[in-house]
Formats: C-alpha cells, structure tokens, sequence
C-alpha cells in the first residue's frame, strides 16, 4: 500500500522535522518544491531553465513552471510506493493541478497533515533559529502572508475529508507519536 502525504502548516511549525522522521520510518521520498526547483536547474531540464530564468529576474516562478516540476517529480520510480509533499500547492490553482496530475498516475491523496501552533510559538521557534533577517516584526509578517495562502488551501483539503490537523506546538516526539499512529491507520486501511 502506497502512502501519499502531504505536508500543510506555518513556518516554523516543525514541518521539515516532521518529514525527516516520516523518512526515516516509512522510507518515503519528501519531496519539496525548494529541492526539486535546485534539482530541476541543477540538471538544467527545460522546466528548471524556465524557472531559473524567473527567479533570477526576482519573480514568482509561474504555477505551469511549478506545477510541471512537481509532476515530473511524482512520475520517477521513488515515488511509487508514496511521497511526503512539502510546500506545494501554495494555491488553489496549484491544489487542483495536483489532483488532476496524481488522477493521471491512478494516484489520489491519502492525507493532509495540517502541523497547527499558535503564533507566539512560532515566533518564538524562528527567532531562535539565529537568521538575521529574522526580527519579530519580519516573522509576523511572513506568518500573516503564509496564513491566508494555507487557509484555502486547509479548506480544500478539508472538504475532501483528507485534513488532519496536528498540534505542532508539542513535543517533537509526542507529535511524530500522533502522526505515526495517523499513517499506520491509513497504511493498515
């Protein structure tokens, strides 16, 4: 049985830490957009050229460019038996992309792992990282802007019935604890 994952939350959620354990225990690919763009230029394939060509110009990287990224991405063997998705859809456009992508592989969703915090976690989580650029201000920021991409996106998912929501506000190993029981259900389904 395969396990397709997606990931959902704010920054400094714990998504990353999160992924790294599901990895390690169910051997799945985490596929994030990052990555694959610095694979797709690093190679220099078509997509990875287009989308250097936006963003050494300092702009958005279209949703096609993105979209055809990720779907190359989810068409190689190491994603057969699964994936664990980090930062895509950032849209609606983008989630409805990956629905018709993954229908065209026989593939669907499993499930949406909403990682929740309060704000003033995560302000604190980011400030300790030590960035620079990272001031109280700057975070709020950029939670406030990440927010209202992730609530359509919540919503979406949520209609399908595949949102789970995990309060990422815990300890490290009592979240994995709730996520690992959450992916053994559905593997065991």
């Amino acid at each position: 049985m395969s396990l397709n994952i997606m990931l959902l939350g704010l920054p400094g959620v714990g998504k990353g830490t999160q992924a790294e354990m599901m990895v390690e225990t169910y051997h799945l690919p985490h596929i994030s957009t990052g990555d694959m763009f610095r694979a797709a230029m690093a190679n220099e394939t078509e997509l990875g050229l287009k989308a250097k060509a936006y963003m050494d110009a300092g702009n958005l990287v279209p949703d096609e460019v993105t979209d055809g990224i990720v779907e190359e991405r989810l068409s190689e063997d190491d994603t057969k038996m699964g994936f664990i998705l980090d930062g895509f859809p950032r849209n609606l456009d983008q989630a409805t992309a990956l629905d018709e992508m993954l229908s065209k592989q026989d593939r669907k969703l499993d499930a949406v792992l909403y990682f929740i915090a309060d704000e003033a976690v995560l302000v604190d989580r980011m400030l300790a990282r030590g960035r620079a650029d990272d001031t109280p201000e700057v975070i709020k920021n950029r939670l406030a802007v990440n927010g209202e991409l992730t609530a359509p996106i919540a919503d979406y998912y949520a209609k399908q019935g595949l949102l789970h929501e995990i309060d990422g506000a815990r300890e490290l190993e009592v979240i994995f604890a709730d996520v690992k029981t959450l992916l053994d259900n559905l593997k065991n389904a």
